[in-house]
């Protein structure tokens, strides 16, 4: 079976764009992390209008809200997700316990330039001028190689909360992505596909690290860009960052809602939905007297899924093409990687 882990293999990335600054260690951004004034930093004018959706998973009109939530903003909170308060917190204690490591052991379990897995800067570094505030460390399926060499003898609590975070996100994300289908006209053979994505291994965890910043108006913590898969569900702490592109409007602020999940629309559901739920372009800010922490989890198809518009939305806009052949195409372009597809 096609992977995700070898799309990622087939597309590596140089060396010097994987490795993160020793971030406690500067009093001073620099230069390597300095961004030209052309990357617009403003948010939009406030808009008591402008927020994104909250969505209520136990609502009766659930179909319609999350429905509506992905045609019109592409990015929604959802509360009553089911998920313990306990497990948000244990997976974000044992992210800050990582990124809290001295620089010398993360680098133990640095990404290697063909690797999906493992600690390093985001993989879409080198499609920008400069470097971003950020640190990453990434899971798909078990954590327990990397962990054992950062904690040779305390890695079992990382990983218990790492395996058990998954599983709660895989189901929720499942039931999420068919509550979304539910909007759309779809035929059986399609249902029956949706259904089957969570048998997929095509899903990712990605622990995210914005230490504080001595200058958050000269860096940015993760560039604008979309997610490739299906959905993403953030879960991040107190501090805010994270702030979504609406078009007529800017950046948008995304406020954290005390308990609530934030979910968003990647490019393989924009493809499915022939264009009708928007992909979110998104980036992440930085603070200058707070590290920020957040949680991501990346859903998708199977590596070798034939994905393409659904039959019943019109006429196609997108070609149809494999998981891993798009992984391959947005590996080499990135943001101009829908354009390709296009017809």
């Amino acid at each position: 079976m096609s992977t995700l882990l070898e799309a990622y293999k087939n597309n590596p990335v140089q060396l010097h764009h994987l490795i993160p600054l020793d971030f406690p260690s500067l009093r001073a951004v620099p230069e390597s992390h300095v961004w030209p004034e052309s990357y617009n930093f403003r948010l939009s004018l406030p808009d008591e209008n402008l927020s994104i959706p909250i969505v209520d998973l136990k609502d009766p009109n659930i179909a319609y809200n999350i429905g509506r939530a992905c045609q019109t903003w592409g990015i929604f909170q959802v509360t009553n997700h089911g998920l313990p308060s306990g497990l948000l917190e244990d997976v974000e204690y044992e992210a800050r316990r990582l990124f809290s490591l001295p620089v010398e052991q993360k680098r133990k379990v640095l990404r290697s330039p063909g690797g999906a897995t493992g600690y390093g800067c985001a993989r879409i570094t080198p499609f920008f001028p400069k470097f971003m505030w950020h640190e990453g460390f990434t899971v798909m399926g078990s954590s327990v190689d990397h962990a054992r060499v950062l904690w040779p003898h305390g890695y079992k609590r990382f990983c218990d909360a790492m395996d058990k975070y998954q599983k709660h996100m895989k189901i929720l994300a499942h039931n999420l992505f068919l509550t979304i289908l539910s909007s759309l006209d779809l035929s059986d053979a399609e249902n029956d596909w949706a259904a089957a994505v969570y048998d997929s291994k095509s899903n990712a965890l990605q622990l995210n690290s914005y230490p504080a910043c001595p200058d958050p108006t000269r860096t940015i913590g993760l560039a604008p860009h979309t997610d490739s898969l299906l959905l993403t569900i953030l879960h991040h702490c107190e501090t805010n960052g994270l702030q979504t592109f609406r078009d007529g409007f800017g950046w948008v602020p995304v406020h954290r809602v005390s308990g609530a999940l934030t979910v968003n629309v990647g490019d393989l559901l924009h493809i499915l939905s022939n264009g009708k739920f928007p992909t979110v372009c998104h980036r992440a800010m930085v603070n200058r007297t707070r590290h920020r922490i957040s949680v991501a989890y990346f859903y998708g198809p199977r590596a070798d899924s034939v994905v393409g518009p659904f039959s019943r939305l019109g006429l196609p806009r997108y070609q149809t093409l494999t998981l891993k052949e798009y992984i391959g195409i947005k590996a080499k372009h990135l943001d101009k990687a829908l354009s390709l597809i296009t017809i």
